[in-house]
């Protein structure tokens, strides 16, 4: 005899419905993901000044009666967007700063600059070294190591392209004068500080940094965290010497962080490197910094690279009807041939 009736020939499994189905429990025993985010209405806000090796060192209240610096780690929403000096967050969970305990930073603030390089000219991947720097302080030595016009130029244009104005200090001008080599950039209309071993020019820096973010770069062994150091007391970044067999400077600074000026304002001190790729730089950004031959260069054709063999370049005709000096133009190509032109 079988163990259905007649009457159930056409549902041989007898009346079903959904409360037959028994649910498996969570395993873990929490509940399920779900894609809608908290908002973090009442986050706080903060600006990154140190990050190591995923903690991050964070001010917030600044300028305030309450400010403080609080650890803080990526929240996972931020998926893989990185977060670097300088950058302005918004943080939930413990601000309070007190020893041990630990925000989370669940948003990055858009970004008003970014100071990038690439590994080389040819590598498009860019490797952030600062966000938010108004300023760039390139810190070249008049000798030990010997000044490199090269790399001088590859910050000038990285400066350009982020929108960064630039200065310089030139380091142990007590060893050699610097004059011929600042003569490369006399149409630049760059402002130019010299520094002594003994007497860096500590006052009239703090006075024209205040109130800026300023991003300190330049090659190792320059004197770059030495001055640093003289313009902000306690600041004791790591110096070093310059090999005298190599005539190289050694790494001694090894990462980036924000320091308070006295004056107000704050200074980015980096690690030195002997390289700056250039390979994200938009060319056009480059021609901008000189003001009188972008407004000529509208006139050139479509895909004009403004070099010496470019044809019906308006800028080198302006030059040969004495528009415009030719050492001027050469400043702007010796740039523009920088990002391999």
């Amino acid at each position: 005899m079988s163990w259905w009736s007649d009457d159930d020939v056409d549902e041989p499994y007898g009346e079903y419905d959904e409360s037959a189905v028994r649910s498996r429990p969570n395993p873990k025993g929490n509940r399920p993901r779900t894609k809608i985010r908290p908002e973090h209405a009442n986050a706080q806000e903060g600006r990154v000044i140190t990050v190591d090796r995923g903690r991050y060192g964070v001010v917030v209240d600044e300028g305030g009666a309450d400010e403080r610096t609080v650890t803080a780690a990526r929240a996972r929403e931020l998926g893989k967007k990185a977060i670097v000096t300088g950058d302005v967050v918004d943080l939930v969970g413990d601000t309070s700063g007190e020893p041990g305990s630990l925000a989370r930073a669940v948003r990055v603030r858009e970004r008003e600059t970014l100071l990038r390089r690439s590994a080389d000219d040819t590598d498009e991947v860019e490797r952030v070294i600062v966000a938010n720097a108004d300023q760039m302080l390139i810190v070249v030595a008049a000798a030990n190591p010997e000044p490199r016009q090269r790399l001088v130029d590859r910050y000038l244009v990285a400066a350009f392209d982020a929108g960064i104005r630039p200065l310089v200090v030139v380091t142990k001008t007590d060893l050699a004068d610097p004059a011929e080599f600042l003569s490369n950039f006399s149409d630049l209309d760059l402002e130019v500080y010299l520094s002594r071993q003994d007497d860096p020019p500590v006052d009239e820096l703090r006075e024209r940094l205040a109130g800026h973010r300023t991003v300190a770069v330049g090659h190792s062994g320059v004197g770059k965290s030495t001055l640093v150091n003289a313009l902000v007391p306690g600041a004791d970044r790591a110096t070093g010497r310059v090999n005298e067999v190599t005539g190289r400077g050694r790494h001694t600074s090894s990462s980036t962080v924000s320091l308070r000026l006295p004056t107000g304002g704050w200074i980015i001190d980096t690690p030195g490197v002997r390289s700056f790729g250039l390979g994200h730089v938009d060319r056009g950004n480059v021609l901008r910094a000189f003001t009188d031959l972008a407004a000529i260069a509208e006139g050139c054709p479509r895909g004009c690279t403004h070099m010496p063999d470019s044809p019906d370049c308006a800028i080198e005709e302006a030059v040969e009807r004495g528009e415009i000096a030719r050492h001027r133009l050469d400043s702007a190509q010796r740039l523009l041939a920088a990002l391999g032109a």
